[in-house]
C-alpha cells in the first residue's frame, strides 16, 4: 500500500481490497452526494475496482484519506485527466460529513496539487464543482487555484478551478 500524502492530521494512501464497503457506504449519504452527479451504487463498486487496478498503472486514481491518529475513514480523493482538456490533470475528493470545516479538504486539496506536478508533466491542475456547492469552491481557493471561466459539461454549468505549474 502506497502513501501518498501524510501530516499529523491525515493520510491519503491507496485503498486496500477489504475497505469496499467503507468507500461505498460514503457515497449512500444524501449529503455527500448532493453537488454529485448521480450513479448507481454499482458504479461505485466498479470505481472502487477500476482505482486498485489504477495503483499497477500510476499516476492517477482514487485514493483513501484517512485520519492519522485513529485511522477513521475521511473520505476519498482523485487525481485524473481532465477529459474536458486531456492536457490539464483533474483533482477531486469528497468527505464524510463529519470531517467537514475541518481544513481537510483543503489540505488535501493542496496535497493533490503537488502530487500531479510531482508525478505528471502536466502545466495545468484543475477541478470543478457544482455552481452551488459554494463550500468546495472556497477550499479550491484556499488551496491556490484560481476561479476562471465557468465550464460546461453535457447540460450541466460548473465552477472551473485552476492552478498553473508556474504558481507553485
Amino acid at each position: 500500500m502506497r502513501i501518498l500524502y501524510q501530516s499529523n492530521t491525515i493520510i491519503i494512501r491507496e485503498f486496500l481490497p477489504a475497505e469496499l464497503s467503507i468507500f461505498s457506504k460514503l457515497f449512500e449519504d444524501e449529503n455527500v452526494t448532493r453537488y454529485l452527479p448521480y450513479r448507481s451504487p454499482e458504479w461505485y463498486i466498479e470505481a472502487f475496482h477500476d482505482s486498485l487496478e489504477d495503483y499497477k498503472k500510476g499516476p492517477f486514481g482514487r485514493w483513501g484519506i484517512f485520519d492519522v491518529v485513529n485511522n477513521d475513514f475521511i473520505g476519498m480523493c482523485l487525481a485524473r485527466v481532465f477529459t474536458d482538456v486531456p492536457a490539464q490533470v483533474e483533482i477531486g475528493y469528497t468527505l464524510s460529513p463529519a470531517y467537514w470545516g475541518k481544513g481537510i479538504a483543503t489540505e488535501c486539496s493542496k496535497a493533490l496539487v503537488v502530487y500531479c506536478f510531482a508525478n505528471t508533466d502536466t502545466g495545468e491542475v484543475v477541478a470543478v464543482t457544482d455552481l452551488d456547492n459554494i463550500g468546495s469552491q472556497k477550499v479550491l481557493e484556499k488551496a491556490g487555484l484560481r476561479r476562471q471561466d465557468n465550464l460546461m459539461r453535457g447540460e450541466a454549468e460548473l465552477a472551473y478551478f485552476m492552478i498553473r505549474r508556474s504558481e507553485l
